[in-house]
C-alpha cells in the first residue's frame, strides 16, 4: 500500500520564516533606496519597491508561479495553466515536489512554495527601480514593471530554476539567485538608464545620498531577510542549509572589509556608504554560490567581491551612463562574479546536489576543468541578452506612447511632489514666515531671541550659528 502524503513541520516552518524575511527584504530595500537618494524624490524611490509588492504578488498568484514552475512546455516556459490564479491547492497531495515514488516531496504545501518564490520576484522587480531614480513616472514604472516581469522574470526563472534550458539544459548552477536575480536585474536596469537618459545636471552637480543612517537601516534589514533568502532556498531543515547560512555571513562581512579598503586606498577615509554598499555586494555575489562552496571560497568570494563593485561604481562615470543608485555596479557586476565564482569552486563534496540533482560538475579548483566555467558563463550571458533586450524595447515603447521620464520641471521641483504630491521632509515655517520657521526648528520663538534689555543673551547667539550651519 503507497505511503499517504504527510507534511513535514520543520520544514514548512522554516519555509514560512524565510518567506518573510525575505518579504522584509523590499522594505528594507526601499529604505536603503530611499537613504541614497535625493531628498526630494526619496518617497517616489520608496514607493517604485512597495508597488512592487503590490503588483508583482498578484501576478505572481495568477500566472507567474505557473510560467515558472508550471510542467516544461519547450524550456522557456513552464505550462501556464498548471497553477492558475482561479485553481485552489488544499488537498492532502497539494504538496511541493510530491511524486508517485515520493509522495509528500519535501513535506511542504504548494502555498508556501508558491509564497517563498513569490517574494524573490516582488525584489528583482524592485531592485531595478534604484537605477532610474529622480526621473521616472510612477505609471509608467508600473507598466514597465508589469511587463518586465511577465517576459522576462517569469520566464528566466523557469529557465533557471523549474526545468528550463539554463538549469536543466546547460546545467548552470544558481542556489538562490545570481543569475535569475541579480544578472537579470542589473541587465534590465542598464537598459532603462540608456533609454530615460542622464538627471538633469548629472554629472557636473553632486547628487549625494540625503540620509545615510535610512541607508545603514537599510542595508541591515537586507543582511537580516537574505538569510532566508539565501539559507530558505535549500527549502529543507539540513546541513546545506546551515551552509548557505554561514557563507553568506562570511561573505557578507569580508566584502565590507574589501570594500571600505578601496574607500581607504583610493579617498583616504572609509565611509558608512561604503561599508552598506560592500554588504549588499558580498550578499549579491554569495546568492548563486552560497550552497555549493566552501566556506573559506565564500570569504574569497567576498573580498573579491567588494573590491571589484567598489571599483565598478564608477565605470558609468568612464561610460557615460547615470545609473542613479549603482545597481549595475553592484548587483549586475556582483551577480556576474558570483555566478563566475561556481565555476571555479563549486564543489560536490559540500553538496552533491551539483551532479546529482543539477548535472552540473565540480569546479576548475576541485578538478572539473573549464566545463562549469563555460555553462556559468553562458547561463548568465543568455539572461543578459535576453533582460537587456525586452527591457530596452519595453522603456521605449513606453517613452515613445505615454511618456516614461518626467518633464525637466517636474525634475527640478522634485518627483515627489510631481508624482505623489507629498514630500518626505516638511521643511515649511508653520509660522511667521521663514524666520520663525528656522526658530520654531530649533525649539525657539522669535521674541525669545532678545532678553528684556534688548540684547541677545549668549545662549541664543550659539543656537542661531547652528541653525544657520
Amino acid at each position: 500500500m503507497p505511503e499517504a502524503p504527510t507534511i513535514d513541520g520543520a520544514n514548512t516552518v522554516w519555509l514560512l520564516v524565510s518567506t518573510a524575511l525575505v518579504l522584509l527584504m523590499t522594505p528594507g530595500l526601499a529604505l536603503f533606496y530611499g537613504g541614497l537618494n535625493r531628498s526630494k524624490g526619496v518617497l517616489n524611490m520608496m514607493m517604485m519597491s512597495f508597488s512592487a509588492i503590490g503588483l508583482i504578488s498578484i501576478l505572481w498568484w495568477f500566472y507567474g508561479f505557473s510560467v515558472a514552475f508550471g510542467s516544461d512546455v519547450n524550456g522557456l516556459w513552464g505550462d501556464p495553466g498548471a497553477y492558475l490564479g482561479t485553481k485552489t491547492f488544499l488537498a492532502e497531495t497539494d504538496l511541493w515536489g510530491a511524486t508517485a515514488e515520493n509522495p509528500s516531496g519535501i513535506g511542504v504545501p504548494l502555498y508556501v512554495f508558491m509564497a517563498f518564490q513569490m517574494v524573490f520576484a516582488v525584489i528583482t522587480v524592485a531592485l531595478i527601480s534604484g537605477a532610474i531614480s529622480d526621473r521616472a513616472k510612477f505609471a509608467g514604472w508600473l507598466i514597465f514593471a508589469f511587463g518586465w516581469a511577465t517576459l522576462v522574470y517569469f520566464p528566466v526563472a523557469h529557465w533557471v530554476w523549474g526545468g528550463g534550458i539554463v538549469g536543466a539544459k546547460i546545467h548552470a548552477l544558481d542556489f538562490a539567485g545570481g543569475t535569475a536575480v541579480h544578472i537579470n536585474a542589473g541587465a534590465a536596469a542598464l537598459a532603462l538608464v540608456l533609454v530615460l537618459g542622464k538627471r538633469l545636471g548629472w554629472p557636473r552637480e553632486g547628487m549625494k545620498p540625503h540620509n545615510i543612517p535610512l541607508v545603514a537601516l537599510g542595508a541591515g534589514l537586507l543582511w537580516f531577510g537574505w538569510f532566508g533568502f539565501n539559507a530558505g532556498s535549500e527549502l529543507t531543515v539540513d546541513s546545506v542549509a546551515g551552509l548557505a547560512f554561514i557563507n553568506t555571513q562570511l561573505a557578507t562581512a569580508a566584502a565590507v572589509l574589501g570594500w571600505i579598503a578601496v574607500e581607504w586606498v583610493k579617498d583616504k577615509k572609509p565611509t558608512m556608504v561604503g561599508a552598506s554598499s560592500g554588504a549588499v555586494a558580498g550578499l549579491v555575489a554569495i546568492t548563486p554560490a552560497c550552497g555549493f562552496i566552501a566556506p573559506w571560497a565564500a570569504v574569497l568570494l567576498g573580498i573579491v567581491a567588494g573590491v571589484v563593485c567598489a571599483l565598478a561604481i564608477s565605470l558609468k562615470y568612464k561610460l557615460g551612463y547615470d545609473d542613479s543608485l549603482d545597481v549595475v555596479g553592484v548587483h549586475f557586476v556582483g551577480g556576474w562574479i558570483g555566478s563566475l565564482w561556481l565555476g571555479l569552486f563549486a564543489t560536490n563534496s559540500v553538496n552533491a546536489a551539483i551532479t546529482d540533482v543539477v548535472g552540473a560538475s565540480d569546479g576548475l579548483f576541485y578538478g572539473g576543468g573549464v566545463t562549469q566555467l563555460g555553462r556559468q558563463a553562458l547561463g548568465g550571458l543568455i539572461v543578459t541578452v535576453w533582460s537587456f533586450a525586452v527591457a530596452y524595447g519595453l522603456a521605449l515603447a513606453i517613452e515613445k506612447t505615454i511618456g516614461f521620464r518626467v518633464q525637466a520641471e517636474a525634475e527640478i521641483e522634485g518627483v515627489d511632489i510631481a508624482e505623489h504630491a507629498e514630500s518626505a521632509y516638511d521643511l515649511s515655517p508653520s509660522t511667521g514666515g521663514a524666520a520663525a520657521g528656522a526658530f520654531a526648528m530649533a525649539g525657539l520663538t522669535p521674541g525669545a531671541a532678545k532678553s528684556a534689555s534688548g540684547e541677545a543673551p549668549a545662549s541664543a547667539a550659539a543656537v542661531d550659528e547652528k541653525v544657520a550651519g
